[in-house]
């Protein structure tokens, strides 16, 4: 997962090399941009990043995203697959200039192996569910028929049957300082 299935223009592809040399770490990527209803210029960028200093990690990604600590939300997740209680963080980063949006979720290397377990179950999903996924995208992106809230709700519900697992227990913990 350190390629994408979609080609990434240039400089997006350059900034990712930019911040997994500045991290000296890779960047695992997973989510729409490994499966077919990535829509470019509109679905965010899912990135994962593993490490065994959560701290200075997110300190360096604080610097090199000129962005607040307060930005990065403290995350607790039950791993649908195995039950696995996973803690990390996560930013959702905007970079209006090579206009591209990206998640990011920092984890401690202890929880590697089940949160990438739990990510390649949702890259390999049934036909129907990606024709699904595509139909719910085009209504938020490109139509803007339904809420934000309505195509969360929906794209979770069509992931987790999809695969045939229980919907994800996932809580940000610091919602409003």
């Amino acid at each position: 997962m350190e390629t994408t299935k979609h080609k990434l223009p240039e400089n997006v592809k350059s900034f990712f090399n930019d911040l997994s040399k500045y991290l000296d770490t890779k960047l695992l990527f997973y989510g729409s941009i490994q499966r077919h209803d990535y829509f470019p210029g509109s679905s965010d960028i899912d990135v994962d990043i593993f490490t065994d200093n959560v701290g200075s990690t997110i300190s360096r990604m604080q610097h090199f995203l000129h962005v607040k600590k307060s930005s990065f939300k403290k995350i607790v997740w039950r791993l649908s697959h195995n039950g696995e209680m996973v803690y990390g963080n996560k930013i959702m980063y905007k970079n209006p200039d090579l206009k591209f949006s990206a998640e990011f979720s920092i984890y401690d290397n202890k929880y590697k192996k089940g949160v990438l377990e739990q990510h390649l179950k949702k890259t390999v999903i049934p036909f129907y569910a990606t024709i699904l996924l595509f139909i719910v995208k085009k209504l938020f992106y490109d139509l803007h028929i339904i809420p934000a809230e309505t195509y969360r709700y929906l794209k979770m519900k069509i992931l987790s049957t999809g695969i045939g697992l229980p919907e994800d227990q996932f809580l940000v913990l610091n919602v409003n300082k």
